[in-house]
């Protein structure tokens, strides 16, 4: 699995015209599932997105947690995560199929969830328009063979 978590002054997900997804200050985050994640390698990375100290303590450092800083979270599959770019046209075999990647997303969204944090998605599979005000800017690549 993998995740690119940008802190973000604020970020929104349009489908059609429609938003359908917006948070304030938190994290963007790009989630990609590989073919072979599992349950457990989902409650890992949330364990990990959600402890993340990136947010800046009074001292300007970066110390502190989401929750105590208050962040919102916006979620988005992101299939192109797992791209094999050894030709000039990407192929995704390691990009898991949406009936194996759709629970682990969702795993991830309930797993944040009941951390107490407000989370907001995107829609698996969908044409969207991701929006974001970038905040330091801060973007942490976080793969779950590094964890």
């Amino acid at each position: 699995m993998r995740a690119v978590v940008t802190r973000v002054k604020e970020a929104s997900v349009t489908i059609d015209g429609n938003t359908v997804g917006a948070i304030d200050k938190g994290f963007l985050i790009l989630l990609g599932v590989h073919v072979n994640d599992t349950d457990q390698i989902a409650r890992k990375m949330a364990n990990k997105i959600c402890g993340l100290r990136v947010f800046e303590d009074p001292d300007g450092k970066m110390n502190i947690n989401p929750s105590d800083a208050g962040a919102e979270f916006l979620i988005v599959s992101q299939f192109t995560l797992y791209a094999d770019c050894k030709s000039r046209r990407p192929g995704f075999t390691e990009a898991a199929r949406p009936e194996t990647a759709i629970p682990l997303y969702e795993l991830i969204i309930s797993e944040c969830r009941e951390r107490g944090f407000k989370v907001e998605t995107g829609q698996f599979g969908a044409n969207m328009l991701v929006s974001s005000v970038n905040d330091g800017p801060v973007t942490i690549i976080l793969d779950s063979d590094d964890l």
